[in-house]
């Protein structure tokens, strides 16, 4: 059994080796690339090459990191800043970057230790015929096994202490991220105060001005016509009534009572029940007597699956959905499926978008899988303290 084990880890140590050696021999053809960058910056003419260059850069560095995850099963995380806007701005990022100069650094180290690489390939034990003479040759190879996977994890080990960003690169994409957030938060408050307005301005304020205009009607014909009176009366509480409707929806529009009455979970599964769709809701560690979550979380995480539920009846094509809530340890986890017809994009007008500010605006994480046949599925994380 020991023998089995050493062999597979061998195995897949081996894979890793391989294209880790295949991508070392790409660094090597990629050179020309880098003196061409180099030469074109320096006579000015060629400057543009620089942010493209470190672009490919940061895509062969992110492969690297995600074949280095897959072999040692931790994720090396990413901190670049934006190359955007005019050629002037591309160029001072792609130089000021801390992460360029991780990715540089890493490839200078890559094209040294890489050669290594292919020296350890001859070194599996390829085609093993277990026979008389195979098992003799499976003796004295055994012992080669263990180094191949020691030069797997070393090769890992390296690549994993070069690729991850420095304290300096960590907070400047920190900083751009809440600069982003920030401008999001900013949209997502101009855009319900402005929902807001319009909501007070064509439904409330129109019918409380149709409702003074009664009262005062009835006045001047209270005396002389007190029917017509009595009738402008009726519509005038008809009105009332109505204004009071709109100013409620208003109200469920900032912070819906059915959050303050039931909590999140309640809330939901009404939510639930009136979207026409078969829903079943899961909540996690929510329905006992512990912590709720702040406000502003909950009414997050509510508008959240009001805005899935709304896309999974009016875009999806499916009847069915599932709603997962869930307290985790950094926050709260909201997950919303369904088994239509998936392709879902923001940028198709189904409020996606305005759901990622939201959540943003908290410092919160969305993500949307949707492929073309389905299924969708939109996850998202409110962080708060319980």
């Amino acid at each position: 059994m020991g023998m089995r084990t050493t062999v597979r880890q061998a195995g897949r140590a081996t894979v890793h080796l391989t294209v880790a050696a295949a991508m070392a021999f790409g660094m090597y053809l990629f050179i020309t690339v880098l003196l061409i960058t180099a030469v074109g910056t320096v006579a000015v003419i060629g400057a543009w090459l620089l942010p493209e260059t470190v672009l490919l850069v940061r895509r062969i560095a992110g492969a690297k990191r995600r074949l280095t995850a897959a072999g040692t099963g931790r994720e090396i995380p990413e901190a670049y800043q934006a190359i955007e806007g005019p050629l002037q701005d591309r160029l001072r990022t792609a130089v000021r970057d801390p992460g360029t100069l991780t990715d540089l650094r890493w490839m200078a180290a890559y094209y040294l230790y890489g050669a290594l690489l292919f020296l350890a390939l001859p070194l599996w034990p390829v085609g093993l015929v277990v026979d008389g003479v195979g098992c003799g040759l499976l003796r004295r190879r055994a012992v080669v096994l263990p180094w191949i996977v020691r030069l797997a994890d070393l090769e890992a080990g390296w690549s994993t202490a070069l690729l991850r960003p420095s304290p300096k690169a960590l907070l400047a994409a920190r900083v751009e991220q809440l600069s982003t957030s920030r401008a999001d938060a900013i949209a997502a408050h101009g855009a319900e105060l402005r929902r807001i307005e319009r909501d007070l301005h064509d439904g409330a304020q129109a019918r409380l001005v149709a409702l003074s205009m009664r009262i005062g009607l009835a006045k001047r014909a209270y005396d002389r016509d007190p029917d017509a009176a009595r009738k402008l009366l009726d519509d005038a509480q008809d009105q009332a009534e109505e204004a009071l409707a709109e100013l409620r929806h208003v109200v469920r529009g900032i912070h819906p009572p059915i959050l303050t009455d039931r909590g999140l979970v309640g809330a939901v599964r009404a939510l639930a029940a009136s979207s026409g769709l078969q829903v079943t809701v899961d909540a996690e560690g929510l329905e006992d007597d512990g912590p709720r979550a702040p406000a502003a979380v909950e009414a997050a995480a509510y508008f959240v699956v009001a805005e899935a539920l709304t896309n999974v009846a009016k875009h999806s094509g499916s009847s069915e959905a599932s709603v997962r809530i869930a307290r985790v340890r950094r926050g709260l986890r909201v997950e919303v499926a369904d088994k239509g017809h998936g392709g879902a994009e923001e940028s198709g007008g189904s409020g996606l978008l305005g759901v990622r500010r939201r959540v943003a605006a908290l410092d919160g994480t969305v993500r949307m899988s949707s492929p073309v046949g389905g299924p969708t599925v939109i996850e998202v994380e409110l962080p708060c303290v319980w």
